[in-house]
């Protein structure tokens, strides 16, 4: 096995090991259920922790992620079975206050087994991958190094690092294979929707203790949330990477919380997984009640994935707030910082503040199952519509969350390919904090029909049209600075300019779905699909790959293929453009979300089947891109200097950054982007204690 490839090694384990997991599932199935269900949940909820743990014991060894998705499975069964002996054991204690509980249940565990022992697998994860060692040490009075050294080469990415850099790659490629993820879910039930009609997803289907239309909303639940899940991944990805590049800092100002940060999103992103093959949910990604009182385990894992990703994004944030707060150079005003620094400070804001909400809304309906907590029950005198405004509260912000850094990215951009001066800075800057506040005032308009008080609509309504006023900034911002600019067009700007297109479309589908009137006949129907896909696509996906493009020569060395990024680029733009309206078409026609079967009377058949093939070609495209993503970091061509011409200051030292990011601190002198100006500079290199100033070239 030594002489065989990490990767093939990490396969052949996978195989093993899986065979291994459904073979124990199978037989704990048979103890539990009297019954061999080849394919039932328990066989695939062991397949799915053995064999993925197994993969990366082939890959990386036991260290690292490996022991902590071993500390996982092994915690998970530890908790679970400690629940199973309290439900044996405390009727026989007290007999005459409890009678006595069914120890195990359809899916193996009961619920509170399954959840208690799905909390202690992710504590006992981060324990394992050793994220928290430092942290006990200085509690047990043993002193740790300020930094500890990575070992040169890939396997710094499978362990815990401490490196902004390192994280920021970390996050990235977990949020890709997410998008992955969620992208094959979508392919299923997109293929199931070519023609109207049950295909293969038809209620004889039995996979996972599902039919197929439970399959369908599982599937559809699911692609939802893991591609949010894997949008905030993104975020931190590149915000975690540039941020401190951007800001001359060496690392963010807590090394250790930001690797927390990253490493509790992987056993969260197990327990949403793990949601499929437990009895799945019927919810879509919103989770209302009470159809998410009722459903199968499957809805308590997805809770628990959500409420610990939750802890990602909000101790992430901090980092972020305290890292441009305290860490700046020298010279680096708050107007002097570069525009994606004010994304990121807005996006940070809007996630240290909101994200308890989301987890305080699905903690309660956990609450609610678990200990018959009426929270949402009218008949204990809860209210179902208290849910919603918890969880708008949070998930509409969360939009901006997903966005407002895709937006930075724009605007950062947008001027090293123009070779202009950014139009408004200030303004530009100032529209970011002004999204992220008037987020906060706008969510119930996804609650218009929900039964709220009426009177609650008109100045929702208004708030919501008026979020369109910081935004416009933004987008006058870019039609100015490109106004007469020298435009080139390299792969990272032809996905600048997608964004800005996508994003408009989704901005102008946005008022007639905050206009009540309008509302009241779209809500729930494919417009306001297609009215989020552009949204979030323009927002994030787009400039999410820009950013990948562009800052991809900084992190490896080199640069990726510019034929293949313009394949891709040109591949899929039109295809989701196609795909969307075509969404927007066919709900006008009356075409109801979250379904896995339609009218054939609405004549809507060639429509799906056009918005199937683009879905595939999208797809295709995003394949041509990670096949161009990881040939290039060991095959694309070398990138030497300022591949870019960029002002920006890590540009103007060699690729890829050294550990520490910058061998002389810099001190800003000049405007951000002045391009095109004769003898303007932004940063001078300050190379001894008398402050020699080196020049770098302003482009």
């Amino acid at each position: 096995m030594r002489n065989i490839k990490p990767v093939w090694r990490g396969l052949l384990l996978f195989v093993g090991f899986g065979v291994i997991g459904y073979g124990i599932g199978l037989v704990l199935g048979l103890l539990v259920n009297h019954t061999l269900q080849f394919t039932g949940s328990v066989p695939s909820v062991f397949t799915l922790l053995f064999a993925f743990t197994a993969f990366f014991l082939g890959v990386y060894g036991y260290r690292g992620i490996t022991r902590g998705l071993t500390w996982q499975v092994i915690g998970t069964l530890v908790g679970g079975f400690f629940i199973v002996l309290m439900r044996w054991l405390l009727p026989i204690l007290m007999p005459a206050k409890l009678q006595p509980m069914p120890l195990f249940g359809e899916f193996f565990f009961t619920e509170p087994s399954w959840v208690f022992g799905c909390l202690v697998g992710v504590l006992s994860f981060l324990a394992g991958v050793g994220v928290v060692d430092d942290w006990f040490k200085w509690a047990r009075g043993i002193e740790t190094p300020e930094h500890h050294a990575d070992k040169p080469g890939w396997e710094k990415y499978l362990g815990v690092s401490l490196d902004h850099k390192v994280i920021g790659v970390q996050y990235t490629v977990t949020a890709l294979l997410l998008i992955a993820i969620g992208g094959l879910f979508a392919m299923i039930f997109r293929t199931e929707l070519a023609e109207s009609g049950l295909q293969f997803l038809t209620t004889n289907l039995n996979l996972f203790d599902q039919n197929g239309p439970k399959l369908y909303n599982t599937l559809m639940s699911l692609h939802g949330m893991i591609m949010i899940v894997s949008i905030l991944l993104g975020v931190s990805g590149v915000i975690n990477y540039v941020v401190p590049l951007l800001l001359g800092a060496q690392d963010m100002a807590f090394p250790r919380l930001n690797a927390f940060s990253f490493w509790i999103a992987v056993p969260a992103a197990v327990l949403l997984l793990m949601s499929l093959f437990l009895g799945g949910f019927d919810t879509g990604w919103t989770g209302y009640p009470p159809l998410s009182a009722r459903a199968p385990v499957g809805m308590q894992m997805f809770f628990l994935g959500v409420f610990s990703a939750g802890w990602s994004s909000i101790l992430g944030a901090l980092n972020v707030l305290a890292t441009v707060i305290r860490m700046r150079a020298k010279g680096m005003t708050a107007f002097r910082l570069p525009i994606f620094v004010w994304a990121a400070v807005a996006t940070s804001l809007i996630a240290l503040t909101a994200t308890q909400l989301i987890g305080l809304s699905f903690q309660l309906v956990m609450f609610q199952r678990l200990f018959g907590m009426g929270f949402f029950d009218p008949a204990k005198g809860g209210n179902p519509i208290l849910y919603q405004h918890l969880f708008w509260f949070y998930s509409h912000p969360a939009v901006y969350v997903f966005v407002l850094p895709g937006l930075g990215v724009i605007s950062e951009l947008l001027p090293v390919f123009v070779r202009k001066p950014l139009f408004g800075y200030r303004w530009v800057a100032m529209s970011s904090l002004g999204i992220a506040l008037v987020g906060f005032l706008v969510w119930a308009h996804h609650m218009f029909v929900s039964g709220m008080n009426e009177y609650l609509r008109v100045p929702f309504m208004y708030s919501t049209l008026l979020v369109a006023v910081p935004t416009g900034v933004k987008f006058f911002s870019w039609v100015a600075t490109l106004w007469k600019g020298k435009i080139e067009t390299p792969t990272p700007m032809l996905f600048v300019l997608g964004g800005i297109i996508v994003f408009l479309l989704g901005g102008l589908s946005g008022p007639p779905n905050g206009t009540v009137s309008t509302d009241l006949h779209l809500h729930d129907t494919y417009f306001i699909v297609g009215h989020f896909h552009d949204t979030i696509f323009g927002g994030f996906v787009f400039p999410f790959f820009a950013a990948l493009y562009y800052w991809f020569p900084k992190a490896t060395g080199r640069r990726m293929n510019e034929t293949l990024g313009k394949i891709h680029f040109w591949l899929m733009t039109p295809s989701f453009l196609v795909l969307t309206l075509l969404m927007m078409r066919v709900g006008l026609i009356g075409m109801r979300r979250r379904i896995a079967d339609y009218d054939p009377a609405l004549g809507i058949d060639t429509y799906h089947l056009v918005m199937t093939i683009s879905g595939f070609l999208i797809a295709l495209s995003v394949l041509i891109f990670f096949y161009n993503f990881f040939n290039s970091i060991k095959n694309g061509e070398k990138a030497e200097g300022n591949v870019w011409r960029s002002r920006s200051p890590e540009w103007q030292v060699p690729s890829p950054m050294p550990p520490h990011n910058y061998d002389y601190p810099f001190e800003v002198v000049g405007e951000p982007y002045d391009y095109g100006l004769a003898d303007s500079k932004y940063v001078e290199f300050i190379k001894t204690k008398e402050a020699e100033h080196v020049k770098t070239p302003h482009g």
